[in-house]
């Protein structure tokens, strides 16, 4: 297999395909949600979270067999019946009309993998190891956790915010990048860690006035 090519998307609003209703399904509609997609469920049965779910109108919900009308508007497909038979239909379907698919139970046959994540807030780090080691990401995804802690979020809003000020304020794009790199090459993390708002407050403003000045 070549490389892959690393890409985030970004689902709000769009039309995800779920086939399968058992707890691999309902993982990556926990998944989905959190991405604000619109996403849809195709499997005779479904665990009790996909139908309260679907009760609370978050997601559309056909209660059949899958078939391939089940595609029509469809942006990500994922297959994760236990059934090889039809997981092997949606992707013969889905490679017809050049969709990106993902398959649970043999993900050579995906045309996209879903990578293990870390998650602080707008960090995101992703972890893949192109479909050969599951256990591997996961382990990895584990050490990453350690390693970069609920710190993280506080400091990337922070960062946002301060790239909206000097976006707004400072045309000059030499000196944006002077702010922008002696803030995050700055001690703020370690602040943040114990808490020292005070501290992380005045490193922002020597950094923009400094600048500015």
């Amino acid at each position: 297999m070549t490389d892959l090519y690393p890409v985030f998307l970004n689902l709000q609003d769009r039309l995800c395909l779920v086939v399968g209703g058992g707890r691999v399904a309902e993982r990556k509609v926990t998944s989905l949600l959190a991405c604000g997609a619109r996403i849809r469920v195709v499997s005779p049965e479904v665990t009790s979270s996909i139908k309260g779910w679907y009760l609370a109108g978050r997601l559309e919900l056909r209660e059949r067999v899958y078939q391939a009308i089940d595609l029509e508007g469809v942006f990500l497909v994922f297959a994760a019946t236990n059934s090889s038979v039809v997981n092997c239909n949606v992707i013969n379907d889905c490679l017809k009309r050049q969709l990106a698919v993902n398959v649970a139970d043999n993900p050579l046959n995906s045309n996209f993998f879903v990578p293990s994540v870390v998650r602080r807030g707008k960090l995101a780090i992703a972890i893949s190891t192109s479909g050969a080691s599951p256990m591997l990401a996961a382990k990895v995804r584990r050490q990453l956790e350690q390693n970069f802690g609920p710190e993280y979020e506080e400091y990337v809003d922070i960062l946002l915010d301060l790239r909206d000020q000097v976006l707004n304020d400072i045309e000059d794009i030499d000196l944006r990048k002077n702010i922008f790199k002696e803030v995050v090459e700055s001690d703020i993390l370690e602040l943040l860690r114990e808490k020292k708002y005070d501290q992380v407050k005045e490193r922002i403003k020597d950094a923009y006035c400094g600048y500015r000045s």
